[in-house]
């Protein structure tokens, strides 16, 4: 049985001069995903460290950290002390298993993230150390793009591992998530669902948090 579905509304889609606003907007929100990208990763630079710091003053829900950024060993754990989630690239991570470990201490799970090209299959022992597994189904580093369906049997494959015991974490996607592609994820079998223009286009967000956990739950029974 899969866990109940959480929705993780993106920043990246919201107006980032009244970040507070959109958080206070999606009050029913699981978790708020927040994309850390600096220039080198990916080619777009948004927020860093302070914004974030700013961000955790101002609201209560828990934070998603999405760490597209280069050195992830030495810069992610401060992320830690602030968000409930921290996600780091295995692309990036020079330790992905150390840096799990270092992410927990400092106090946030551990997720690790895979890009559209990046298999699963190589990082399933490094994955037993990881909270969340962040399957990208859109090439990172911008939002908007269309919902890459060819990901879904990396999601089926985490999902199988999870059922038989041999991992124990939260399969995430980011990407393209709207009303009509959060069913196909969620029948793969993801659980936690980033969702940026789908919720911060709408003319009433928190409703749109409300009418994709829906589908997600009815797409999973």
């Amino acid at each position: 049985m899969q866990p109940e579905p959480r929705i993780a509304p993106s920043l990246l889609s919201a107006d980032f001069a009244r970040l507070a606003d959109a958080a206070a907007a999606v009050p029913d929100a699981d978790w708020l995903h927040v994309d850390v990208m600096d220039n080198h990763f990916v080619p777009n630079l948004t927020i860093g460290l302070p914004v974030v710091k700013a961000l955790r003053a101002a609201t209560d829900l828990p934070l998603d950290c999405h760490l597209m950024i280069d050195d992830p060993d030495r810069w992610a754990p401060p992320y830690a002390e602030l968000a409930r989630n921290v996600t780091v690239h295995v692309e990036a991570a020079a330790d992905p298993a150390g840096l799990a470990r270092d992410l927990r201490a400092a106090g946030s799970l551990a997720g690790l993230a895979l890009k559209p090209g990046t298999p699963l299959e190589p990082y399933l022992e490094v994955l037993r150390g990881y909270d969340t597994l962040l399957v990208m189904t859109v090439e990172p580093g911008f939002g908007g793009q269309q919902f890459m369906a060819e990901m879904l049997p990396k999601v089926r494959e985490a999902r199988r591992r999870v059922e038989t015991g041999h991992l124990t974490l939260a399969i995430e996607v980011d990407g393209g998530v709207t009303e009509q592609t959060i069913i196909a994820a969620a029948e793969a079998g993801a659980d936690v669902f980033v969702s940026g223009s789908a919720v911060y286009s709408a003319a009433d967000p928190d409703r749109a948090v409300r009418e994709l956990r829906e589908r997600a739950r009815a797409a999973q029974d």
